[in-house]
């Protein structure tokens, strides 16, 4: 197993280019985190810094940088004046520290006193990455629940139909005629019709996709309201 260098990096953040031009927050941000170093005695200090970036996420070329060298074990420890230079999303955190734990580097944060290379910011990491799971659970039950009551609504989920009518007309109407699926593919094959996709190949269960698609499609339109001036789509096909 490769061993993790003992380089530490420290990371600066300034939202706006004038900041970062001036110095204006960052000779802080350094003088801290070099302060720090020289204290613990941190000989391979790197600094690393993203200038106009706000802390929304973690897009950012700096951090993106610093978590590359971390996960690679080109550095040991990552090091922050504050909080709010790393991130502002609790989440994100959260999420970090998690990470930090799992890939065995080490996240301290000046102005919390969180140092996960002791046993007590080790134990703050394991409850920020419980939180962070349960974000994630909640994001994920409020999605689905929103998917589920779109699809109760007769709403299409996921990528939108791009078959031309003529196709969808010809796949169901030799589906009524009898005709199985395969070789309702297999003709399609023959005649070099490509998919919804773009595909070249067309199999039983893309066309029985279509038939199902094309189903939902004569429900929604039968199940929707007729106002005034239009036409019952039901009663015009009979």
């Amino acid at each position: 197993m490769r061993k993790r260098s003992e380089r530490v990096l420290g990371y600066l953040r300034v939202s706006t280019e004038e900041q970062a031009a001036s110095g204006l927050g960052l000779a802080d941000q350094r003088a801290v985190i070099e302060t720090e170093a020289q204290r613990r005695g941190w000989h391979d200090l790197h600094l690393l810094m993203d200038d106009g970036y706000s802390a929304k996420n973690l897009q950012r070329p700096a951090i993106g940088e610093a978590l590359a060298a971390l996960a690679s074990g080109d550095a040991g420890i990552l090091v922050v004046s504050k909080l709010d230079r790393l991130s502002r999303s609790l989440l994100d955190f959260a999420t970090l520290m998690d990470r930090a734990r799992r890939e065995g580097w080490q996240l301290v944060v000046l102005d919390l006193a969180l140092d996960t290379t002791t046993p007590s910011g080790q134990l703050m990491a394991n409850v920020m990455a419980c939180f962070a799971q349960y974000e994630r659970q909640l994001i994920g039950h409020r999605t689905s629940a929103a998917l589920q009551q779109k699809k109760a609504q007769g709403a299409r989920l996921g990528r939108p139909r791009s078959l031309p009518a003529s196709v969808v007309r010809r796949i169901v109407e030799e589906r009524a005629g009898g005709a199985t699926l395969t070789a309702i593919a297999a003709g399609l094959d023959a005649d070099h019709v490509p998919t919804a996709q773009g595909g070249v190949r067309w199999y039983p269960a893309t066309v029985a996709a279509v038939l199902r698609s094309h189903s939902l499609d004569v429900y929604t339109a039968a199940a929707a309201p007729v106002g005034d001036g239009q036409v019952d789509q039901t009663t015009a096909r009979l």
